[in-house]
Formats: C-alpha cells, sequence, structure tokens
C-alpha cells in the first residue's frame, strides 16, 4: 500500500466515524518557542491550553513534521529521519480513552478491502501506563487482547505532557511484532526494535504543575473535559505495510534513494557506508523540499539554518558517493513527484522550490570547494602540533566564511581523527550574535509569562479590532501588567501593558508595524502607547507608560491611534502589495514574498530570487507600480472561507498561518492577496512609490526597500538639487553628467597612476645608497634605515626587495627598512638563501622588531611584513633586529 494511500484511508475512515478533517499546518511553527513544527499536536496546542475553541469536537490530519535533534543517527537506524508524516485524531471534550481505543483497533486491523490497513491482530502489542487500570480492562475486555500482550511501563515512555503546566495524562501505545529476525521476544518492554511503535494514544485527563523533566512534577488533579491526542507515524505504517526492512526503503524515500543511486552509480545495498549515505541524501533532500514548499530559506540562522544545514549534509553525502556535477534538480524533482500526490502545491510550486534549491547547491559547492582547502590545512597543522582537537576560531571561520555548518565540519573534522572544540565555537558564534541586534522576542512577549495573557483571555475573550474602520473609540480595560506582573493599578511612571475590551489599536503582525497613540481616563489619567503586540491568539497587548494619574482594571477609556503615522503605514502596506504583483509580473512566480515591514512612508520587501534584479527591470517594476496609482484603483477587503480565496487567485504569503476564514485585500484589476492589515482606500492616495535600490539578505532571496508618498517626493526633491548642483559644477545639462563625470573620474584615475609612478621611482631611488650603508655583522650585509613617512606597505616591500637583489658576491643578506604610515610604524624584512642557510629568518626577525613596536607580525623566512602602535620605538626596533642578526649569525 502506498504512502498516498495510507495517507487517504486514514483521513476517509475518521471522517466516516464525525470527525472534521484539517489540512496539514505550515512546517513553520505558529508557536514562539518552536521554529519547525516537530509533532502532529503541535498546530491543536491552542485548544488543548483553551487559548482558542476547536473547530469541532473531533478532527483528524496527517501533519508534516521535521525533528533535527538526532540528525547524526539519520541513515544509521531503521527509523530516524528528519521528516515524517504524523496522522492523528483529536478529541476535544468528546469520546476518551474507549472511544480512541475502538477506533485505533478497527481502522488497523480492519481488512484492506473494507477500508482498514489489514494487520494481523495476532501482532500488536499493547502498552500501558502502570496504574492506568482502566485503559488495561478496555484492550482485556472490551477489545480481546490477550493479557500476556499487554505490558505496562512507567512515565518516561507512557505519560504525556507539553513540557509545561497544563494537560497531562497517560498513555497507551500499539507496536508491531515484525518477527524473530529483528530480535528476542518479550514484548516493546523488551526489544522496541523488533516490537515497533506504531501509534501512541495519549489521554489528556490530568493538570500537571511546574517541573523539569518527564517525570518530575506534580500532578494537581483531573481536568474538567478530557481530551484525546494521538499520533500514528504513516512512514512506520508504510514500513510494515510494504514489508521493507526500515523505512529508508519504503516508496516514497527509495526512489529518492534509487535516483542517487543512478547518479553516482552506487548500488543500494553493496556496502554499509554508502547505504548510510544514500539514506542520508533521501532523508534530507526530501526534507529540504518540505521546507522551501512552506517557505522557509537557507540562512545562518533559525530555520533557516536547519534547511542549510540538511541540504549541505545532503550534497556533501552525495560527493563522498562520487557524484561531480550537480544533482540537487534530479533529486528534487523525484520528490516533488512522488510527494506532490500527497500534496498537490509541490507540483504548483516546483519553479519557486527549484530555484531556492538551485541556488543553495551553487553557493555550497563554491564554498565546500574553499572551505575544503582551510580545512584541510587547519588538520594538518593540528596534527603537526601534536593536537586532537581542531580549534573553535578555526570551525568558525568555516561556518561564518564558507557557511559550513558546525556539524558538518565535525563530520569531516572526525573523518580525519580529530574533535573540534565545541565550546570555543559557541563562545564566538554567541559574540557575534550580541554584536548583532537584541533577540526581539522580549519585544514580542514583554517580560510577562504567556499564562498572564492567557488568563486575561480566559475571563474577558478576545480583543475586538475596530481599527479597520475606525482610529478612536471607547473602550475598558479589562487587564494591566505593570513590569510584566498583573496588577489592579499602576500609577505615573510605570511602564505598563494594558489589554482592552475593543481597540483601534493594530497589533504588530503581516509585515506591518504597530499603531502608536494614547489610553486616556476619564479621570484625566493617560497612557502613552508606544508598541502593540499579540503574544496569544486574538489579545492585544498595549505596551507603554503612564503619563499622568493613576489607571486600573476595569476603568472606562478612550483610544486614540496617532492617525497621520497610520496613514502614511497604511500608503506603505498597500504599496507593498502593488510591489509584490509587479515583481511576480516581471519575473514570475518564484518571485514570491519571503518577508516584508510596512512603516510610515517606507516599506521594505523580500522576495525569492536566484540572483539580482537587473536595473531595468526594477526600473520597469517601479513605472509599472506608479501607472497603477494614477488609474485611480479602488482598495476593497473581503472575510471569506479559505478555499474561495485560493479559488480567486489570492496570493499567501509563504510560512503564514491561515484559519477556515480569511481577509482578502483586492487593489482593483491588479492585485489579490491574503492580507489582515490596514491598507488605503484608493491607489491615487499613495502619491508616488520610489524604489530605492535591491540587495541580497540570504541564499536565493533579495530585498527592496522604498519610499511612498511625501517621504517619495522628498527623495526625489533632493535629488534633484543634487542634480542641480552637479550641473553648476561640470556646467552641463542632466543628460551629460553621467559622461563628464565618467570623464573627470578618468583623468583623476590617471593622475594618480603618474603620481604613484612618480612616489615609487623616487623610493626606489633610494636603493643603492642603502645597498652603500649595509653593516658588516659576522659577515653578514645588513641593510637598515628608515625610509620618509607615508610610503606604502607595497612601496616598502619592493624597496627591500629591490635592495636585497642588489647585493652581490653570494654575500648573506638581511634588509630590515622601517617606515610610518597613518600614525603607525610598519616594517618589511627579506633574507636571501644564503643569510637563510645562516639560520636568518625573515619572519623571525620581523617578530622581534614588531614585537619592540608595539603591535606583531609574520611571514615566509624569505620576506616577512609586520607593524605596531608606537613610532618612536623604530629606532630600538632596528637595535633589535641587528642583536638577533649578531646572536644568530
Amino acid at each position: 500500500m502506498e504512502s498516498a494511500e495510507i495517507r487517504r484511508r486514514w483521513l476517509s475512515f475518521f471522517e466516516e466515524h464525525g470527525h472534521t478533517a484539517v489540512p496539514s499546518a505550515s512546517l513553520i511553527a505558529d508557536d514562539p518557542t518552536l521554529l519547525l513544527v516537530p509533532a502532529g499536536m503541535v498546530p491543536f496546542k491552542p485548544y488543548f491550553l483553551g487559548e482558542a475553541k476547536p473547530p469541532a469536537p473531533r478532527v483528524t490530519s496527517v501533519q508534516k513534521c521535521v525533528r533535527t535533534p538526532d540528525i547524526e543517527e539519520v541513515g544509521k537506524t531503521t527509523r530516524h529521519g528528519t521528516f515524517f508524516q504524523m496522522c492523528g485524531n483529536f478529541s476535544f471534550g468528546d469520546y476518551f480513552k474507549e472511544g480512541a481505543i475502538t477506533l485505533a483497533w478497527e481502522v488497523l486491523t480492519k481488512s484492506v478491502e473494507e477500508g482498514g490497513y489489514g494487520l494481523d491482530p495476532e501482532k500488536l502489542w499493547i502498552t500501558v501506563y502502570l496504574d492506568d487500570d482502566e485503559a488495561e480492562a478496555i484492550w482485556r475486555d472490551k477489545i480481546g487482547v490477550p493479557a500476556e500482550r499487554i505490558q505496562r511501563l512507567g512515565m518516561g515512555p507512557n505519560f504525556w505532557s507539553m513540557g509545561v503546566p497544563g494537560p497531562c495524562g497517560p498513555c497507551s501505545e500499539i507496536n508491531y511484532d515484525r518477527g524473530p529476525e529483528f530480535g528476542v521476544e518479550g514484548g516493546p518492554a523488551v526489544n522496541d526494535e523488533r516490537y515497533v511503535e506504531l501509534w501512541n494514544l495519549v489521554f489528556m485527563q490530568y493538570e500537571r504543575g511546574p517541573g523539569e523533566g518527564k517525570e518530575d512534577y506534580p500532578i494537581l488533579g483531573e481536568l474538567p473535559s478530557k481530551n484525546i491526542d494521538t499520533g500514528l507515524g504513516l512512514e512506520r505504517l508504510a514500513m510494515i505495510l510494504q514489508g521493507v526492512q526500515n523505512m529508508y526503503e519504503t516508496d516514497t524515500l527509495r526512489v529518492v534513494m534509487d535516483k542517487a543511486t543512478e547518479l553516482t552509480g552506487i548500488r543500494y545495498g553493496a556496502e554499509q557506508s554508502t547505504d548510510v549515505s544514500l539514506r542520508v541524501v533521501a532523508d534530507h533532500m526530501r526534507t529540504s523540499v518540505m521546507l522551501i514548499g512552506d517557505g522557509v530559506t537557507p540562512g545562518n540562522e533559525g530555520r533557516g539554518y536547519v534547511l542549510r544545514r540538511i541540504m549541505r549534509r545532503a550534497i556533501r553525502n552525495m560527493r563522498l558517493l562520487g557524484a561531480t556535477g550537480t544533482v540537487v534538480k534530479d533529486l528534487i524533482d523525484v520528490v516533488i513527484d512522488t510527494m506532490g500526490q500527497q500534496y498537490p502545491e509541490l507540483i504548483t510550486e516546483r519553479k519557486r522550490i527549484e530555484v531556492v534549491a538551485l541556488a543553495e547547491e551553487a553557493a555550497f559547492l563554491k564554498a565546500l570547494k574553499g572551505g575544503t582547502n582551510i580545512l584541510e590545512t587547519a588538520v594538518t597543522e593540528t596534527k603537526a602540533a601534536g593536537g586532537k582537537v581542531l580549534a573553535g576560531d578555526k570551525a568558525f571561520l568555516l561556518h561564518d566564511t564558507w557557511g559550513f555548518p558546525i556539524d558538518l565540519t565535525l563530520e569531516m573534522a572526525a573523518e580525519q581523527g580529530l574533535s573540534v572544540d565545541e565550546d570555543g565555537f559557541r563562545r564566538l558564534m554567541q559574540e557575534q550574535r550580541d554584536k548583532a541586534k537584541a533577540d526581539a522576542r522580549a519585544k514580542k512577549t514583554g517580560h510577562a509569562d504567556l499564562s498572564a495573557y492567557r488568563e486575561v483571555a480566559d475571563i474577558s475573550g478576545a480583543t475586538e479590532f475596530t481599527g479597520y474602520t475606525s482610529v478612536a473609540g471607547e473602550s475598558t480595560i479589562v487587564g494591566l501588567l505593570v513590569d510584566g506582573v498583573p496588577s489592579p493599578a499602576a500609577t505615573e511612571g510605570d511602564e505598563v501593558e494594558v489589554v482592552l475590551d475593543r481597540t483601534p489599536f493594530y497589533a504588530e503582525g503581516g509585515g506591518q508595524i504597530a499603531d502608536t497613540g494614547r489610553i486616556r481616563l476619564d479621570t484625566g489619567a493617560v497612557i502613552e502607547v508606544r508598541d502593540v503586540q499579540k503574544p496569544v491568539p486574538g489579545v492585544h497587548v498595549h505596551k507603554g507608560v503612564v503619563q499622568v494619574g493613576e489607571v486600573t482594571v476595569g476603568a472606562p477609556v478612550f483610544a486614540s491611534i496617532d492617525a497621520t503615522r497610520r496613514r502614511a503605514i497604511a500608503r506603505a502596506h498597500s504599496a507593498t502589495h502593488l510591489t509584490h504583483q509587479a515583481l511576480r509580473d516581471a519575473l514570475g512566480p518564484t518571485a514570491a514574498q519571503a518577508g516584508s515591514e510596512n512603516s510610515p512612508g517606507r516599506f521594505r520587501f523580500d522576495f525569492g530570487s536566484p540572483a539580482a534584479v537587473p536595473g531595468t527591470v526594477l526600473t520597469d517594476v517601479e513605472q509599472r507600480i506608479n501607472e497603477v496609482l494614477s488609474r485611480e484603483l479602488d482598495v476593497q477587503a473581503e472575510v471569506m472561507s479559505i478555499d474561495e480565496a485560493k479559488k480567486q487567485g489570492a496570493i499567501a504569503e509563504f510560512g503564514e498561518k491561515y484559519g477556515e476564514r480569511v481577509r482578502v485585500v483586492t487593489i482593483g484589476d491588479f492585485s489579490k492577496e491574503l492580507c489582515g492589515g490596514t491598507h488605503v482606500h484608493n491607489t491615487a492616495q499613495l502619491g508616488l512609490v520610489k524604489l530605492l535600490g535591491e540587495s541580497s539578505i540570504g541564499s536565493g532571496v533579495r530585498r527592496i526597500e522604498a519610499l511612498v508618498g511625501v517621504d517619495a517626493y522628498n527623495f526625489l526633491a533632493k535629488e534633484h538639487t543634487v542634480v542641480a548642483q552637479l550641473q553648476e559644477l561640470v556646467k552641463g545639462r542632466p543628460e551629460e553628467l553621467p559622461e563628464k563625470i565618467a570623464g573627470m573620474l578618468g583623468k583623476l584615475k590617471d593622475a594618480e597612476k603618474e603620481i604613484e609612478k612618480f612616489r615609487a621611482e623616487k623610493v626606489l631611488a633610494a636603493a643603492a645608497g642603502l645597498v652603500e650603508s649595509a653593516k658588516d655583522v659576522r659577515g653578514v650585509a645588513l641593510v637598515t634605515g628608515q625610509v620618509p613617512d607615508g610610503t606604502s606597505a607595497d612601496d616598502l616591500r619592493k624597496l627591500v626587495l629591490d635592495v636585497r637583489g642588489r647585493i652581490q658576491g653570494g654575500r648573506p643578506a638581511v634588509v630590515a627598512l622601517f617606515t610610518t604610515a597613518n600614525g603607525r610604524p610598519l616594517t618589511v624584512i627579506a633574507t636571501n638563501e644564503a643569510a637563510r642557510e645562516r639560520g636568518l629568518k625573515a619572519g623571525d626577525l620581523v617578530r622581534t622588531a614588531a614585537k619592540t613596536l608595539g603591535g606583531g607580525g609574520g611571514g615566509k623566512p624569505d620576506v616577512a611584513q609586520g607593524g605596531g602602535t608606537d613610532p618612536a620605538a623604530i629606532g630600538d626596533a632596528v637595535a633589535a633586529v641587528e642583536r638577533l642578526v649578531t646572536e644568530t649569525a
């Protein structure tokens, strides 16, 4: 039975039993604590935690999941993979243990002809939690599983929680006996390789308190409403139903391995090491396609790093298998053809996926060549010094300059018998992050525990947003936090977070920054609102400072936003939509949105593109946008079902999570996008859009920055003033400026070359005099001296080599010259072969001189360069060089 059929049967069976089938959520987790969705129940967390109302009491899904903690085990075991599909059925206060167990047994054991999976009941073993007598009794008495095939296990394997205070409960797992060839008998308690877990049924019946680990937390009591959360691994079931030894040989992965075999000539099954590489390639390429399909792009942070890491592991393993050319397109096409049966959007987005993947392959192949040379040199140096550990700064250099994920460096170093100083690497990485912008998480959630916001939501419900139609209105304070702690009141000067029952303030989201403004009380108290966020679904948290008076929970207020600022943001947001559509028209659907920020009077727009956008294309895009403005198109927003929006051709941003009802913003006949932001009413209100340029922000991702309205006009006005000034200076018309300025720059460049030539000739002219000044130090001709300040390092080097070449007769010679450039001392020292035979090496001499100058240096035995911080020490440095020559010669 193929994987696509397993998925179809799952959804069909549970729909027939009263469940609402929901599509898989994006792999990009809608959870600040997660980068990617690692489990089937993650999209349903808000329902289990009571943050949102479930779409139905019974729900089923097949959820895309990615886990990478065990990435090193991929290919080495039968079950470890980075991407998998979790089939789940969920009950929110509906059926409980008996219902979940009965449904699970029915679908697994019902015949294939009747729509089930046809598993032999005699091969199914059950585990239950230690004291879950109820579950055991259902399995034994209701289902008829013999007592000897039911085993009780402890909290680790058979008790589940989300890792935080909240719902929890015992589990019951269904395991399949693969037979004696997979190990000793005795059930899953003895051998989980033979008795492989297929399905985990979680009975959420308790509430847990705070604590660490899987077992160290208190059980506070029973939940008022009991829930069911189950998960069956589709790949594991496919392994059983398709009669193969491991998940890599199932239909959706075997075809990728076959393509890798075709590309490399390496047969699967020939050797353990190459089998592991083939499995890694199959698993990682499938995961890469699924991640790119959901809008992830390769990068050095977060989920982008996860994608880069697994893509580069796959490409390198293809190299280990003998591939020499590009391979990614062939591999991802196979993945798309196979997985597209279950996820048709992969076929629709094939071109975009290919563009992102091929750009990453090209970047890595280039990096692999240079980085491998760096790594080999570092390995050689480490071994030569008798070391066993590759320095952390070398690993950091490979990561920062060549894009080597640390895991790749670890693997390649291990192949050479070395470990890596991971602590040193991570310390350097942290230092780099500390220099960058502070993490935005504090901005999103403030200083409060999310439970404080959830408590407000439980009591008062979601915040009603009125900002689409009004910029001010009456409201009531329903929640108040001071310094992150719930409080009944706040006074002048307090940093507060305020929750209103209704608000005109837009909370940051969808690329649009938050509104600012004021909240006024009847008592005269005023809160200045500086930011608005939605830390939990549906709750607008207004962050600001109490400027005057006292603020209390329950007080009526009048909330008003900065309307001028909002209008400027709305212009920017509408301009972003126009830019998106104009880019897609010019570059094709691969120019999909990858992020944006809409601020007052300006915006930035990120989009997919494998290369820079030519200036002519950018000019055409800008012209197209401004032509649309002149057409005075109406901008309308409408709420509809997600299916209807797709039918109408509305564009959705990759990685965004959308509900069943979505808001669609339409700009005349030009643009239609899913969007929750605020916009102008007519394109004429934008006035003018000026694209400032575009640049790369990552592999396959470009960024356009632009100005809108008055800001665009002001920019052009300044440019006009600059052009007028240049006209006056060069005495030419605007269209003549490029040619005239290019001519002036050319003449300037020629003059600089002449000056440089004169300077070099003047420096070299001193060579003869320096040769005549040579001292005889124990048979060595020693030339020292200080040349005029301002001499460049390059000219100093030429002079030193020229002087060395003028010393005749086969005499040992050392030339050490000094200068001062930009207020810092500089030295170049050279030795000839005869001097080196007497132990005089330029690198040793430079280090001695540079140390005296308060700096450092080095180089080869024949010529070396150094510098320092103290020009006054040049005389001492000359003396130090002479002493070392005397001692060594």
